[in-house]
């Protein structure tokens, strides 16, 4: 089947169906799942163009709500045609894209619309976009939701780049009287302040600069402002295992409250990372083996929700890797084609099972940005969007088969388990095999909050 082809029906001896594995064929009309037959009971006819993958496994595409695009002002960085084909590429077939690095920033209502018009015609999966809160833009805020954004996002500290200022404790309470009762969700990001240590180039002086309690505490303003005003509130990247009781116990007293972490604090360790290897600098900070495993302790139990790859790309000369100093070098890590083969290949080890890979890479994550109607499972109804992959093979992270702008990341070199074979994208075959459908198919996607409903 060639791609860009539309797909009437998707044969294959694992496809997952609720929480089972199992022989069928996934019909497709007019880019939705019409309905889900066992294999046996499907005949098929010349109406049916049926795309049959053998034992590879079927299974929703990967829905990626934590993804900085920086387009528009930062393109050198990376951009909606490159970001757009290595998620295609990676079986994310949905990415929501941060309000930060662009500029200008997603902040107000002309800069979302600046946002869209500079992403249309260069998406080769479908997009959501978050907003920003920062500094007296309140009156912003409403005007955004019913344009459609995902929600909203905030840093407590210094977010890295001048034109995004972070908040202070009135512009958040400011922000929250503006969010209650809309249905939307205040994202919030902490970092810290360097404070100056042994040697630059050392892993880790930069990883004592941000300790655990300062993710704490900032958690803490979160968790009791979600408390008194009831507005859903999402903590970006959990780095350190410390803050899960703090949230625990907000959740027991009714907070609205939802987490994610990233595949780097779930791959890599702390004492893993070489002095001057700052391509492994990221905010917060990677921390030791023994608080990863209590990470993936929390996903399994249920206090994790969900998996995104926050995926930060910049130009190589800004990760400082002439000098090493981890102090100067921008603090990000690219991931977003390999999240899916990352997850896996640490996740399958500990008793992860496919079932799981949909509900923390899908489900949860397109439920964060009210998409959960239309992306992130596999039922009739839902967008055909469906990863083809094959969960046994290996393959080594070479920068030839890397489709971000930059290739600069910590997992060259890496052999993973887990390939995407194919995706399809609400019917059309975008991507098999390293080849990408030319034209970008993607559509924006603005999120319907009450009886605002709008798609492009």
């Amino acid at each position: 089947m060639e791609l860009g082809s539309t797909v009437s029906a998707v044969r294959s001896k694992r496809v997952l169906v609720g929480n089972e594995v199992r022989p069928a064929v996934v019909i497709i009309k007019d880019g939705k799942i019409q309905s889900i037959f066992s294999d046996h009971n499907f005949s098929g006819d010349n109406a049916h163009k049926v795309l049959d993958v053998g034992d590879s496994v079927v299974m929703p595409g990967i829905v990626d709500c934590h993804v900085h695009v920086n387009e528009p002002g930062r393109t050198t960085w990376e951009g909606f045609w490159t970001a757009t084909r290595a998620a295609a590429a990676g079986g994310v077939t949905t990415i929501v894209d941060m309000p930060l690095n662009s500029i200008p920033p997603t902040v107000t209502l002309d800069h979302f619309h600046e946002k869209m018009r500079e992403a249309a015609g260069k998406c080769f999966v479908d997009t959501a976009f978050w907003g920003g809160v920062i500094p007296g833009n309140e009156l912003e805020l409403r005007p955004m939701i019913q344009a459609g954004v995902a929600g909203f996002k905030c840093f407590l500290i210094h977010s890295g780049v001048e034109e995004f200022p972070h908040v202070t404790d009135y512009d958040l309470h400011t922000a929250m009287k503006q969010l209650q009762g809309t249905g939307s969700v205040l994202l919030s990001q902490y970092m810290t302040k360097y404070r100056a240590g042994d040697s630059d180039e050392l892993y880790s002086t930069f990883l004592q600069s941000r300790p655990d309690a300062m993710e704490t505490e900032a958690i803490r303003t979160v968790t009791d402002l979600c408390l008194q005003y009831q507005v859903r509130c999402h903590i970006v990247h959990l780095s350190s295992a410390e803050p899960l009781k703090l949230i625990q116990e907000a959740r027991q007293a009714g907070a609205p409250l939802t987490v994610e972490t990233t595949h780097h604090y779930l791959s890599l360790s702390a004492e893993n990372i070489p002095a001057g290897a700052t391509q492994f600098k990221c905010c917060p900070p990677i921390r030791g083996h023994a608080n990863r495993e209590q990470l993936w302790s929390a996903l399994k139990n249920g206090q994790i929700d969900m998996v995104v790859s926050d995926h930060s790309p910049c130009t190589p000369d800004l990760k400082k890797l002439d000098s090493g100093d981890f102090t100067q070098a921008w603090g990000g890590i690219s991931s977003l084609q390999f999240g899916l083969p990352l997850f896996w290949s640490s996740a399958s080890k500990r008793g992860f099972k496919l079932p799981d890979v949909v509900r923390l890479l899908s489900q949860k994550t397109a439920q964060l940005c009210s998409l959960d109607n239309q992306k992130g499972s596999l039922a009739p109804g839902y967008d055909a969007d469906l990863v083809i992959w094959d969960p046994e093979r290996d393959f080594e992270v070479k920068e030839d088969s890397i489709h971000h702008k930059n290739k600069l990341t910590p997992y060259l070199g890496l052999t993973l388990q887990g390939v995407v074979c194919a995706t399809i994208l609400r019917g059309r075959l975008v991507y098999r095999e390293g080849s990408f459908f030319p034209e970008p198919l993607g559509k924006h996607l603005l999120i319907p909050h009450g009886k605002h409903q709008a798609q492009l």
